[in-house]
């Protein structure tokens, strides 16, 4: 992709599944990179992993203070960021009725109170380095109704208008994108779905196969380069077809 070498890139959530595997592919197009993650042994072995990893960064993105801390030590590193991977999040599987109230607050603090206080400190940077890109992490749960996920469905839906709110604002200087994956083989999928959910699932696509992290690097990775210089505003479905013929709202 054009435009990626040296780039100083941040991602959320870089520990795991496609966070990894974002990590992994900006630092194949020439990238500078820092990773923000919670789980500290997981740093670890990404570390040991990606090697050429630059830092890991300790953080939970729903805290403002603890996001603030961490973007203290990423401008003591870089003094500014040219893009930023927007991508942790958590799940939960259970019926709507079955929510309770802590598991509600904690997806929506993670998925969208999250992007928000990250995207923020983000543009910050950006606009005093008077460019960037901002990509957040959507989901085809935030186009279209799932079963057992309302309070993420209800988190994506969020991010999605928020990356359409920011750019509009934040226009020219900094290109903000939203990225909206279907059914994607990370460990939070596999915990929650058995090997025949996943077959039957995968019966269901235009495409046959579910997703891999890598098939999300890779939009990541052009949305963020000089090839996608006058897209902005728009969220990018990733899916297999999934949402072409309704597929999602099948259970």
């Amino acid at each position: 992709m054009k435009g990626l070498t040296d780039k100083r890139v941040l991602i959320t959530g870089g520990a795991g599944g496609i966070g990894t595997a974002t990590a992994a592919r900006f630092l194949e197009e020439g990238s500078r990179v820092i990773i923000l993650d919670w789980d500290q042994d997981a740093c670890q072995r990404i570390e040991q992993h990606l090697p050429a990893l630059e830092k890991s960064i300790i953080c939970d993105v729903s805290s403002p203070d603890s996001v603030k801390q961490a973007f203290e030590q990423l401008h003591e590193r870089w003094g500014g960021l040219d893009i930023l991977i927007n991508n942790a999040g958590i799940s939960i599987r259970h019926r709507f009725i079955d929510i309770t109230p802590e598991e509600w607050k904690r997806v929506i603090d993670i998925n969208l109170n999250g992007v928000f206080l990250v995207a923020q400190q983000a543009a910050l940077h950006m606009l005093a380095g008077k460019s960037g890109v901002i990509i957040n992490m959507g989901s085809t749960n935030g186009l279209s109704g799932y079963h057992y996920y309302g309070d993420y469905n209800a988190s994506k839906s969020g991010v999605i208008e928020l990356s359409r709110s920011m750019a509009l604002e934040l226009g020219p200087t900094i290109r903000v994108n939203a990225v909206c994956p279907g059914f994607i083989m990370t460990p939070m999928q596999e915990a929650e779905y058995t090997l025949e959910m996943q077959r039957t699932f995968s019966e269901k696509l235009p495409l046959k196969r579910l997703g891999s992290p890598d098939d999300v690097a890779s939009l990541f990775a052009f949305l963020a380069s000089d090839e996608a210089s006058w897209i902005t505003g728009q969220y990018f479905v990733i899916d297999g077809g999934e949402l072409a013929g309704g597929l999602a709202s099948q259970p």
